[in-house]
């Protein structure tokens, strides 16, 4: 990179530079310069080491120092002047704030100013990216010499701002052992150290830090004019800038490019600023254009280009708000120009044989959708899906409504099922806030665009966001799941201040046809909002038809079962009716459990079902007895179940937990019954995971096993059913929880200890054909059904598979002893593979018990047995029942540990 002389810039010139004739305050700029001259010296035998360190990277040696006078003068312009002092704090700044990027900064090198902890962390995570596998403790003493450069370059770059800060006071020693300063004189560096060294960290800093960083202005020195003021806030300001758009083919030479050879990232970086010619300002904008164009070849770093750009971009126009916000002089520069496209990046960044498009997907051919992927593809084979989605966005309709016109009487949902010569037909209805032809045309039929929070709806709808309106659907992307009920599809509607005449139908006549936009006829009078007709391609009472989940086949048990909670009164009229039944608004939030209870298990209509009612009411009190709330971190109910499957299989399947997504119904359980809240994992919505975090699910769970407890609800049974899940959530289970079988009956985490301490070998009986009942507690052959006694030294763990949602929350790999980690990527099923995957379940609870009782290891139990192929198997005193696969576990003799092979 040639050097650039500094001096000539007209920041230099008006502040620090010697002045022809007479100056009244020429030995006080002669003192600033001299330090500074003397600064800029010392360090570019720093910043020549940057290099060595991080050679990969593209120049940051005295000569991008010298540029930023350059660059701090295309910011500024004319619009911000700076006095002698400021200048000579900014340039300082300007020569500190890389001068960290080699590990000649850093004293005692970049591993002890890191910190041990710190380092070992680096160290540990690169080993693992690297190598596939978590390092032992002699690896990260001394990792391979590609992992700890690496770590080094890594460190170097996440610390540098912070290092740059302590070089003000940094000594060297010299060969005599004198102490050698960047800033030689005292007064200048204890005066100005500190903000000189705040400065040069600051360009690592968000933006919006600088505000509470730099408040205060700074007096001048006595041996100062008393105008020389020092504006940190400033200063602040125009290095990050200067520094961020100090991007060009200086900073790259093609020799040296040749000579380093960088690799991966780094190289890409280096042939784009290769293009790049100096930066210029016109008007507002900063300017870049190529030298040579880019070919194909280098397709990459001209992405890489636009993209870092638009990130100078983002500082310039950041900096630039700030200011204004503070009432502060802005800067001359503001943005870069031709960003905001490839097409206009193009103009100033030539491409030769290949040409740059905008690639966003975008989905305009409603017909290609529809045949090409359909309903079921989008969604899954769930017809119910499609009345959900309509039911949300006619929801979100009446409630943007309701934002937008505050006297707006009470809206409703209306939906019909109607039948006419076998052809059998469903409405959903609104009256909402309707929609205009564009929001038709590019909001509904626009798949996946961003719609109630596109831009093009907020101007079509001013206020919309103003009047508190968060919409749940996904309006375009859940339209089409229409499909899955028919194709011949028919949407009418009209904006709520629009007049009749306004009004829009869009006709779909087959996936193969395009959609049909015509008015109403005039004679047609249209009400606000939006009707949605769809004629059904199987009758509602076919087996996979919409009511095939229902027990009544009545739309109204449908549209209970799908809207669990609801701001707008659902009305729905089953076929002949006269008058609707109406779902009144509810929330989940606030009900109270037996309120929450009818909502998600609604009593069924007809009177013949008097014993299922009863018992519905009988599974009521219980859930009232147990149900706890699943609080988010603001304390609001999100969830409100009772742990455990019981409730389910008392009450014959009919009483599955539910996963609410916006208030609907995405996903069913046995894990609890009740509801807990989640978010949607995929388009259909028929799959969730759950909203809380993991800490929240503890908590919630936590609360369970004390409302259990107090209860009395909690018996022998209830824990060997939840022990399992309670262990995963928790990694361990209290003392006193029934978790395993033995021949002396049931096992507990306290027990099992004194229990082992009496034997010398325990078989632990793994699986089929043995298995567990918890109702009453025994252990049973899986083919014959037939009650097992155990043997007296065979224990068997009670722990059932983990099912969605909360084995999501709580994967088993999460509970598993990190010291093993490494084995997980073994090919052959080592004792310290099985340990790590045992580790986290309560087999690994019953083995960590037993090497207590017995003094050893894990090591010492486990070994022998994957010595034996893992082959253990023992039978029962009837031995047609079979052979039992297991693991033979030995307590040592003398302690001595085996060492795996």
């Amino acid at each position: 990179m040639p050097e650039h002389d500094y001096t000539s810039t007209s920041l230099w010139r008006k502040t620090l530079a010697a002045r022809p004739g007479e100056d009244a305050h020429s030995s006080q700029r002669e003192r600033l310069r001299t330090s500074y001259v003397e600064l800029r010296r010392k360090a570019a035998v720093l910043l020549q080491e940057n290099a060595r360190s991080m050679p990969d990277f593209t120049v940051h040696d005295i000569t991008h120092v010298d540029a930023l006078w350059e660059t701090a003068d295309l910011v500024c312009g004319d619009h911000v002047t700076l006095n002698p002092a400021e200048a000579y704090v900014l340039g300082c700044a300007f020569v500190l704030h890389d001068a960290a990027m080699g590990e000649a900064a850093y004293g005692t090198g970049v591993p002890e100013t890191l910190g041990e902890a710190r380092w070992r962390d680096l160290i540990s995570v690169a080993y693992y990216h690297h190598k596939g596998c978590w390092p032992e403790e002699d690896q990260l003493s001394a990792p391979p010499t590609v992992i700890a450069e690496a770590c080094r370059a890594t460190a170097i770059r996440e610390t540098h701002a912070e290092q740059a800060r302590r070089l003000v006071e940094q000594a060297w020693r010299s060969s005599t052992g004198n102490e050698i300063f960047l800033i030689e004189e005292v007064q200048l560096r204890e005066v100005y150290g500190t903000l000189i060294g705040d400065l040069a960290a600051s360009h690592w800093w968000p933006v919006d830090q600088l505000a509470d960083e730099f408040r205060r202005k700074w007096g001048s020195l006595p041996w100062q004019p008393s105008e020389w003021t020092i504006d940190p806030l400033k200063l602040a300001c125009i290095l990050r800038l200067a520094d961020a758009i100090q991007v060009d083919a200086r900073r790259a030479p093609s020799l040296l490019f040749s000579l380093r050879d960088p690799q991966g990232l780094s190289r890409q970086h280096w042939r784009f600023q290769e293009h790049i010619s100096r930066p210029d300002l016109n008007g507002d904008r900063v300017t870049y254009t190529s030298l040579r164009p880019f070919l194909p070849q280098d397709a990459g770093s001209w992405w890489l280009a636009l993209d870092y750009l638009r990130g100078i971009d983002r500082e310039l126009k950041a900096v630039d708000a700030l200011l204004h916000d503070l009432g502060r002089d802005r800067l001359a520069a503001r943005a870069v120009a031709g960003v905001d496209s490839p097409e206009r990046f193009a103009e100033h960044f030539r491409v030769q044989d290949w040409r740059p498009i905008d690639a966003t997907v975008k989905i305009s051919d409603v017909p290609a959708l529809v045949r090409n992927l359909g309903g079921e593809q989008l969604y899954g084979d769930e017809p119910e899906v499609a009345l959900r989605e309509l039911i949300q966005n006619a929801q979100d309709a009446v409630l943007a409504r309701q934002a937008l016109q505050p006297d707006f009487p009470e809206g409703r949902i209306e939906i019909r099922l109607t039948e006419s010569e076998g052809s059998w037909v469903l409405e959903v209805r609104d009256n909402g806030v309707g929609m205009d032809e564009e929001t038709l045309i590019h909001g509904l039929l626009d798949f996946g665009t961003s719609g109630w929070s596109s831009l093009a709806v907020r101007k079509l709808l001013p206020g919309l966001a103003g009047g508190g309106f968060t919409p749940n659907g996904r309006f375009g992307i859940g339209f089409f799941s229409v499909f899955l009920l028919g194709d011949q599809v028919e949407v009418t509607t009209r904006r709520y201040d629009a007049a009749s005449r306004d009004a829009r139908r869009l006709t779909f006549d087959g996936p193969s046809q395009r959609p049909l936009l015509t008015p109403v006829p005039a004679q047609g009078w249209v009400p606000e909002g939006t009707r949605v007709r769809v004629i059904l391609k199987k009758t509602p009472h076919d087996v996979t038809g919409i009511f095939h989940r229902t027990a009544d086949e009545r739309l109204a048990q449908l549209t209970q079962r799908l809207v669990l909670e609801n701001a707008v009164p659902v009305h729905t009229w089953e076929l002949g009716a006269t008058a609707p039944e109406i779902l009144a608004p509810f929330s989940l939030a606030t009900g109270e459990a037996d309120e929450v209870f009818d909502r998600l298990y609604p009593p069924l209509a007809h009177g013949r079902r008097i014993a299922e009612e009863k018992q519905r009411l009988q599974l009521r009190d219980a859930f009232m007895e147990r149900a706890t709330e699943l609080l988010d971190d603001r304390g609001r109910r999100i969830g409100l179940a009772a742990l455990g499957n019981d409730l389910y299989y008392s009450g014959r399947g009919n009483y599955p937990g539910k996963v609410t997504v916006s208030g609907l119904l995405a996903d069913e359980t046995i894990a609890f019954a009740g509801y807990l809240a989640g978010r949607p994992s995929r388009a259909s919505r028929d799959q969730a995971a759950l909203a809380a975090t993991q800490e929240q699910v503890r908590g919630w769970m936590r609360s369970q096993e004390q409302r259990l407890r107090h209860t009395g609800n909690f018996g022998d049974s209830l824990q060997m059913e939840l022990a399992g899940t309670l262990y995963d959530a928790f990694n361990g289970l209290s003392g006193d929880i029934a978790c395993a079988l033995t021949a002396d009956g049931l096992l507990r985490p306290a027990g099992i200890a004194p229990w082992a301490a009496r034997r010398n070998q325990v078989f632990l009986a793994a699986g089929l054909p043995l298995t567990w009942r918890s109702r009453p507690p025994e252990v049973a052959h899986y083919l014959s059904g037939q009650s097992v006694r155990l043997p007296e030294d065979w224990v068997f763990i009670c722990h059932r598979v983990a099912v969605p949602p909360l084995s999501e929350v709580f994967p088993p790999v999460t509970n598993r002893d990190p010291a093993y980690e490494f084995a997980r990527h073994h090919t052959e099923l080592t004792w310290q593979k099985a340990w790590w995957r045992m580790s986290g379940t309560l087999e690994g609870l019953l083995l960590r018990a037993l090497c207590e009782a017995w003094s050893c290891s894990i090591e010492s139990v486990l070994a022998p047995v994957a010595q034996r192929d893992w082959s253990d198997v023992r039978h029962l005193d009837d031995e047609s029942l079979g052979a039992v696969p297991g693991y033979l576990l030995r307590r040592p003799s003398g302690g001595t540990a085996i060492t795996a092979t």
